[in-house]
Parts: structure tokens; sequence; C-alpha cells
């Protein structure tokens, strides 16, 4: 039985972890450049573990008795991913090349740190997937 368990927890994670998304190509970025790799994967790995936790723990139960709270959390995660995506677009007018040569790094530590707890945790999408999806599947 808890092989099976098992089987079916490594096949949703993989199944999610395949589809890359904001946070997954953030580090991608952070480790091609060498900057601040450790510190952005260690705020990722903890905030997904986190959430992860959170749904197991019960968060259907927190959303049941304050419907509100989807609501304020959908709206704002929108708002997020419009301004992110407005962020994207304006770069993508502008492209550059993203090397791996080991350049001097070009933004601190806590500006890298702070993109990857906003890309971590103000996107809905990682609410569905980590909180929802897991969780359910883990109750």
């Amino acid at each position: 039985m808890l092989a099976g368990a098992a089987l079916q927890g490594f096949g949703l994670g993989g199944g999610l972890i395949i589809a890359i998304g904001a946070q997954n190509a953030y580090v991608l970025r952070q480790g091609l450049k060498r900057e601040h790799v450790f510190a952005v994967a260690t705020v990722c790995f903890l905030c997904d573990m986190s959430l992860i936790a959170v749904g197991v723990a019960g968060f259907g139960g927190l959303v049941a008795a304050f419907p509100a709270f989807t609501a304020i959390a959908a709206w704002g995660g929108a708002a997020f991913l419009g301004w992110y995506g407005l962020r994207s677009f304006r770069a993508a007018l502008n492209p550059e090349v993203l090397t791996t040569d080991a350049a001097p790094a070009a933004s601190n530590r806590s500006a890298a740190v702070t993109t990857a707890l906003a890309l971590s945790l103000l996107n809905p999408h990682v609410y569905l997937d980590t909180v929802v999806l897991i969780g359910s599947v883990a109750g």
C-alpha cells in the first residue's frame, strides 16, 4: 500500500513539474546566470513544501469557512500575473541573450529572493497545484 501511494505521489509530482511555470523558469534562469542559485532554489523549495503541507493539513476547511478568501486571492493573483505578463512582454520586445558565462552578478541576493517569493506565493496556479490538487490527493 505504501509503495502504491509513493508511486502515485511521484507520478503526480512529476506530472506537475513537467509544465514549466513562472517559478521554474525563474530558477532555471538564475541557474544559467549563476546568480544566487542556492538562495532562490531554497526559497522555492520551502514555499512549495509549506504549501503542500497546508494542503495536506486540510486547507479546504479554511476556504469553506471564509469564502471571501478565494475571491481576494484570485484577484490578487490575477493582478500579479497581469503585471508580470506585461513586464515579460516588454522584455520580449528588447531581447537579450542569456549566457552561462560567469559574469558578475547583476542583481543582489535580496532582489533575487524577493522575486522568488513573489513567483512562489503570488501565482494562483501554485495554489491550485500544491494546496488543492496535491492536498486533495493526499487526503
